[in-house]
């Protein structure tokens, strides 16, 4: 079968880097003209690979310039990926005024469409696009980025991949254990003692042996 080795347009990876993209790229789509073939198979799969990789290489490029020590990058990571390390927690950036306008905006438009083709049986090409513009405009505002220490994103580093949906994913925020800072020992307030997890406990203050000499 000519689409045995080929992607669907479907596929996470041809809705990232986008069939026109593609295309342009120099790539070809098969579609089936005698039924529903989800926009085709895209034929050139090494190509299409090679442009993945690339973008998500350029995404986390921008992630590392905001400062983090290390960025790790996959069409997708397996379940458990974070296992063994520290995430961070950030400070959500509120929404601003201009945000906020410009939510309202995009959601009385939303409604606005929705309610003026309530009864149509199938919607216009342009306002389907639209509609699907407008989804993707309010989920961005609504998931807020997070603003964290900027001490703390020197140790800690992203994972960069994509989504279900074909979106980039970025979890930022992951501390390895070879990057976190020692333990300080906590001295004990009733024995002066020094301690700490794994740390040998030490006495703060000098013992004095029968004799008045100091004991190291």
């Amino acid at each position: 079968m000519l689409t045995e080795h080929a992607v669907r347009a479907s596929d996470k990876r041809a809705q990232f880097v986008g069939i026109d993209a593609y295309v342009e790229a120099g790539g070809t789509v098969l579609r089936d003209l005698f039924q529903a073939d989800d926009g085709g198979w895209l034929q050139d799969v090494s190509l299409l690979d090679m442009m993945v990789t690339e973008k998500l290489r350029e995404a986390a490029a921008e992630v590392e310039a905001e400062g983090w020590k290390w960025t790790e990058v996959a069409t997708s990571f397996p379940y458990g990926h974070v296992f063994g390390l520290r995430q961070l927690r950030g400070e959500e950036v509120p929404i601003t005024e201009q945000e906020e306008a410009a939510r309202a905006a995009l959601q009385a438009e939303l409604d606005g469409l929705e309610a003026e083709y309530a009864e149509a049986d199938e919607l216009p090409e342009e306002v389907d696009a639209r509609l699907g513009e407008i989804e993707t405009a309010l989920e961005a505002l609504d998931q807020r980025p997070v603003r964290f220490d900027v001490d703390e994103i020197g140790r800690a580093g992203a994972f960069v991949s994509i989504d279900a949906g074909g979106g980039l994913r970025i979890e930022r925020g992951f501390v390895r254990p070879e990057d976190e800072l020692p333990i300080e020992p906590e001295a004990d307030s009733a024995t002066g003692e020094l301690t700490g997890d794994g740390e040998e406990t030490r006495t703060v203050a000098a013992q004095v042996d029968d004799d008045g000499t100091a004991v190291q």
